[in-house]
């Protein structure tokens, strides 16, 4: 049997405070503590933007060794194209995820898919 990975639908919430997330802990550092509770963590982030490199550094470096995050297709992809003629824009989005595949930080992708 392979690793099993669980995790929530991102992180930054700040109404997790107190009952998960220490009352004083800032925002920013939500990540790195969520990381050493769960060992995965989808990205709703990625469905309206593309992440720069800066911003998966950022999380890679708050994340340890193991850590996967499921990353959430964007919604030019599942939701205005509807997997239809977009191949290029898949190619483009899948390689702004490089930096999670060349550190082993990248899950499954998912392509949350509207009603048809």
């Amino acid at each position: 049997m392979g690793k099993i990975y669980a995790g929530t639908s991102g992180w930054a919430y700040a109404s997790w405070k107190p009952d998960f997330y220490p009352r004083k802990l800032a925002a920013a550092k939500f990540l790195g503590y969520y990381a050493t509770r769960l060992n995965s963590v989808e990205l709703n982030y990625t469905f309206r933007r593309f992440p720069t490199e800066k911003l998966l550094a950022g999380w890679i470096a708050q994340t340890p060794p193991g850590f996967k995050f499921a990353v959430k297709a964007h919604q030019n992809i599942t939701h205005i194209k509807r997997l239809r003629g977009a191949e290029q824009f898949t190619a483009d989005f899948l390689a702004a995820l490089r930096p999670l595949q060349e550190e082993d930080k990248l899950g499954p992708v998912l392509f949350q898919l509207p009603r048809f």
